[in-house]
């Protein structure tokens, strides 16, 4: 049952009702997130930059993600907090503008490098194979990729640079985001200073940030695109390859290029499919008949809707710790020293023999 927990010198006008999932479900996932995801961040990327010595782009581009994902960890407790007590704080109080100013824009952006990286991953892999020439006849992908952009794809540099670039890219563009939610989004939330945080101003944004959703949106489907893209035309390269009877090794290298495309697949369309769906209904409905309401009502009437976005966001938030899973169907050798610790923990007096 959807209450409404504003304190009584909030204005309840716009109160928004929350069920359990808003104040403690949510609080709990991120929680768990935290707890899950900082400590199994880190060993990736500590295997990743300390245990594997030659790195290939596949490795580059999973110590960015797990950088981000390490970041996104880190605001856990402040997600947890805010659905948690976010009611009882003024919208005009600190807490309240740090919510808006500076969590908001970090989630977001962070989700944004994730698919980023996670594309130019699926492009990486995607290339150790286009170029390779099955039933004596060239990929098509070819005429529409110069080889010296796919051997590009396949070079660690490479993947060095367009890490670097994406980290720009972000830092360029918060620094715009957060003067914008600092002065649009803070203005139009101080017009309603008498409310609590969680509220109609805060949680559905104005002109600023729904703009900025529209254009991540739109990023995202760009990124779904050209990962779907790759994934076809890898299925491709394999049916050829069983009609012309490539010799097994090279076969197993395909099969691998395929599933680790897939899993790039499946998180993009599990985890951040949902959530930018609902997000571009939600922004729909709100530029359609955000004055069409019951002014009588105890409830706002997007009450049950913030709440449905705000549990897919966590959904694409999750990813954050549940990527050291992914890492492990990715790339052997990770996966290799992962079980070698496994193995030390569980036998600690082996690896002490051995290290003798």
């Amino acid at each position: 049952m959807a209450v409404c927990f504003q304190v009584a010198q909030f204005n309840a006008s716009s109160c928004l009702c929350q069920t359990f999932t808003t104040y403690l479900v949510l609080p709990i996932l991120y929680s768990a997130m935290l707890l899950i995801g900082l400590p199994s961040n880190i060993l990736s990327i500590w295997i990743f930059m300390a245990k594997i010595s030659i790195k290939t782009p596949t490795h580059i581009y999973l110590i960015n993600l797990g950088i981000s994902n390490l970041i996104l960890c880190l605001i856990m407790p402040f997600n947890a907090a805010y659905y948690a007590f976010s009611t009882g704080w003024p919208a005009s109080s600190l807490k309240c503008q740090l919510a808006i100013n500076i969590l908001t824009p970090v989630v977001h952006y962070n989700i944004g490098i994730g698919m980023l990286i996670l594309t130019w991953l699926a492009l990486t892999r995607f290339a150790t194979l286009i170029q390779h020439n099955y039933g004596h006849r060239p990929s098509k992908c070819t005429k529409f990729l110069s080889g010296i952009f796919l051997r590009r794809l396949q070079q660690t540099p490479f993947a060095m640079a367009v890490c670097v670039g994406i980290w720009a890219l972000v830092l360029l563009g918060i620094v715009p985001t957060v003067v914008v939610y600092a002065t649009v989004e803070t203005d139009q939330v101080e017009n309603n200073s008498e409310q609590a945080c969680y509220s109609v101003p805060v949680e559905v944004g104005g002109s600023g940030s729904q703009a900025f959703a529209i254009v991540g949106i739109t990023f995202f489907f760009i990124c779904l695109f050209v990962v779907i893209s790759a994934y076809i035309a890898v299925i491709r390269h394999i049916n050829r390859t069983k009609t012309n009877r490539i010799i097994d090794d090279t076969q197993r290298i395909l099969t691998r290029v395929c599933r680790n495309i897939s899993v790039i697949q499946s998180v993009l369309v599990i985890c951040f499919l949902p959530h930018l769906i609902y997000k571009s209904i939600f922004i729909a409905m709100v530029k359609k008949d955000i004055q069409t309401r019951d002014l009588l009502a105890e409830c706002h009437p997007f009450s049950m809707h913030i709440e449905v976005k705000n549990l897919l966001l966590c959904l694409a938030v999750l990813r954050c710790s549940t990527d050291p899973i992914i890492y492990f169907l990715l790339d052997n050798r990770f996966k290799k020293h992962v079980c070698g610790l496994f193995r030390e923990s569980m036998n600690p007096k082996e690896s002490i023999q051995d290290n003798k």
